[in-house]
């Protein structure tokens, strides 16, 4: 079974809501936008993390919830299952990483601040190593996304993080 038939597997099999939220097959956009910048091993719960960030902020890939409470249970039900996946597969520290993502990408929606694909294409490809706390810092006080994304780039080179902002920016806007 492929990453996008688990994700949707196992979403139906936990709730008869996420089974009705299920786009038919045939609509759904099976294409990984920042698991390919982070390690393999944590593809599933990169891409279910930000399947649960675009339920809340954008559109989803593989759902169409119907309302914006159905949605917003969805994302926080994708965000946590991500993050078992991440523990399971990845650290402690890559667990937090996500988790620092999530709250970041949270503050930037809510004061309407500049993208947040940034964010993700670091954490993605720094994904439980470390060294994103100042970058972080710089997008939550200063609304600063470019050393993040100096970061991405450094880590898995530009046709990779462009490929990656383009994608992300055709599902939120």
């Amino acid at each position: 079974m492929d990453l996008w038939e688990t994700l949707a597997a196992e979403a139906a099999a936990e709730s008869s809501l996420w089974e009705d939220a299920l786009l038919p097959r045939a609509e759904r956009d099976c294409v990984p936008v920042f698991s390919p910048l982070g390690p393999p091993a944590c593809a599933l719960g990169i891409e279910t993390v930000y399947e649960g960030y675009l339920a809340h902020y954008g559109r989803p890939r593989l759902f169409a919830p119907a309302d914006a409470d159905t949605a917003l249970l969805l994302g926080d039900y994708l965000y946590a299952h991500g993050l078992v996946r991440i523990a399971a597969a990845g650290s402690v520290e890559a667990v937090h990483d996500l988790a620092e993502l999530i709250s970041l990408c949270a503050q930037s929606r809510a004061e309407d601040g500049p993208g947040d694909g940034p964010a993700w294409a670091a954490t993605a490809a720094l994904l439980g190593e470390g060294g994103l706390g100042e970058a972080r810092d710089a997008l939550r006080v200063r609304r600063d996304g470019s050393l993040l994304e100096r970061l991405a780039r450094g880590r898995v080179g530009d046709d990779a993080v462009d490929i990656a902002l383009a994608a992300n920016a055709r599902r939120v806007g």
